[in-house]
Parts: C-alpha cells; sequence; structure tokens
C-alpha cells in the first residue's frame, strides 16, 4: 500500500501538460525545419526546370529565404549560427520552463516566488513572470511563421487543382491552354521572368512528377510543424498563467 500510495502522490503531481506540450514543441520545430528546407529546395529546383532559365530571377529570393529561415547549412557562417542558435533556443524552452516551473499540476498552500512552506517543509516551486511574457512573445513569433507556412501550401493547393482541371477538361468551360500556373503573381519571380508560367498539358506533366508530388507534400508536413509548436506555446501559456494566478491568489489570501 506504501507503494501504490507513492506512485499515486507522484502522478497526482506529475505535470502531464507541459510534458506533452514540451514532446509536441520539440516535434513540431524538428517538422518544419527539416521538411521546410527540403520542400524549398524542392521549389527551386522546379522554379530552375520549368518556370525561369534566368537563375538571376530567383537568385535573390532564394538566398534570404534560405539564409534567413529555413537553410541549416547556408552562408555567412555568422547567419548559420545565429539560426542553429535560435531554433535550438526555442526547442530548449519548453524544458527550461518545465524545470522552472517544477510542473503544471503543482499548486502551494503558501505562495512564494522562492519557495513555500507546507506542513513544516519548504517546497520550492517557482512560476517566474518572464517565463510566461518570452512564451507570449515566441507564440506570436510562431503564429507569424504558421500564417506564412501556409502561403506556399496555398499556391501548391491552386496549382494542383488547376492540375486536376486540366486532367478532367469535362468538369470545366475553360479551354485547357488557359489553364496556367504563373509563378509571377504570386512574387515568387519577378514579372518580367520568363517564361514565368506553364499552361496546358506541360503543366499537367509537371504536376504529375515525383518532384511536384513530393515538395507539395512536404510543404504540407511543415505546415502541421508549425501548427503543433504553436499548440504546444499556447499550452505552456495557459499553464504558466494558471500557475501564476493560482499562486498569487493564494498568496494574497496568506495576508489576512
Amino acid at each position: 500500500s506504501g507503494l501504490l500510495e507513492c506512485c499515486a502522490r507522484c502522478l497526482i503531481g506529475a505535470p502531464f501538460a507541459s510534458l506533452v506540450a514540451t514532446g509536441l514543441c520539440f516535434f513540431g520545430v524538428a517538422l518544419f525545419c527539416g521538411c521546410g528546407h527540403e520542400a524549398l529546395t524542392g521549389t527551386e529546383q522546379l522554379i530552375e526546370t520549368y518556370f525561369s532559365k534566368n537563375y538571376q530571377d530567383y537568385e535573390y529570393l532564394i538566398n534570404v529565404i534560405l539564409t534567413g529561415v529555413w537553410h541549416p547549412f547556408a552562408r555567412p557562417q555568422r547567419v548559420r549560427h545565429a539560426r542553429r542558435g535560435r531554433k535550438a533556443g526555442d526547442c530548449g524552452r519548453p524544458a527550461h520552463g518545465l524545470g522552472e516551473r517544477r510542473g503544471t499540476a503543482a499548486v502551494p498552500s503558501r505562495a512564494g516566488w522562492g519557495g513555500t512552506v507546507r506542513g513544516g517543509q519548504e517546497i520550492h516551486i517557482c512560476t517566474p513572470r518572464r517565463f510566461v511574457g518570452i512564451t507570449y512573445v515566441l507564440t506570436i513569433i510562431w503564429l507569424l511563421v504558421f500564417a506564412c507556412s501556409a502561403v506556399p501550401v496555398y499556391i501548391y493547393f491552386n496549382t494542383w487543382t488547376t492540375c486536376q482541371s486540366i486532367a478532367n477538361p469535362s468538369k470545366t468551360s475553360a479551354s485547357i491552354g488557359t489553364l496556367c500556373a504563373d509563378a509571377r503573381m504570386y512574387g515568387v519571380l519577378p514579372w518580367n521572368a520568363f517564361p514565368g508560367k506553364v499552361c496546358g498539358s506541360n503543366l499537367l506533366s509537371i504536376c504529375k512528377t515525383s518532384e511536384f508530388q513530393m515538395t507539395f507534400h512536404l510543404f504540407i508536413a511543415a505546415f502541421v510543424g508549425a501548427a503543433a509548436t504553436l499548440v504546444s506555446l499556447l499550452t505552456f501559456i495557459i499553464a504558466a498563467t494558471y500557475n501564476f494566478a493560482v499562486l498569487k491568489l493564494m498568496g494574497r489570501g496568506t495576508k489576512f
């Protein structure tokens, strides 16, 4: 009975919400970075092969995206190390919060930011305000990342829908030759890029390639990774705010 009571006590105090959010955050960041890098590499190959024969048309855009957001091995070296540090910080932030807060289930009878006393024993439970603030800022950043990661999914989905219309001409009244995918209208290429767009049966042949299918699915996976990271950060905000409020209210109650 003593062992069962000890196990039950440990399970009651286990920070399940923080543990799940930590694992989800690691998974989301890894999925977003890995799949996003491979998806952009595939996009560069598709643009180079089918949409523009001049590398200068998309050189600046590819360099900005790869060095600034996705590419973990990009040049210059300072940018590479800075991006690696940021990603490592994002991954480690939930674990740092988990260690600082000692879980989401522990609520003391007397609040104190350095520790609390229960039954003559000091219980070190800390829910710092700065962790709530940092998590809130990271949530805003990942909300923007989540919104940006939806853009390539939207572009590829529109292209895939156009290919479906070309493959089934009976479902559309437009001529097959007028159904095109124009990379210039999405800002991927400048308006003077040539050819800049692919139409008709040529576009359908692109959609059937393994490169297009793989890149499309990789962008979807990166979008899911950004969503998972955002959900994990929201979970941390809820847990940290709950602990902050409970500790504050219980600490105020001990003054009377």
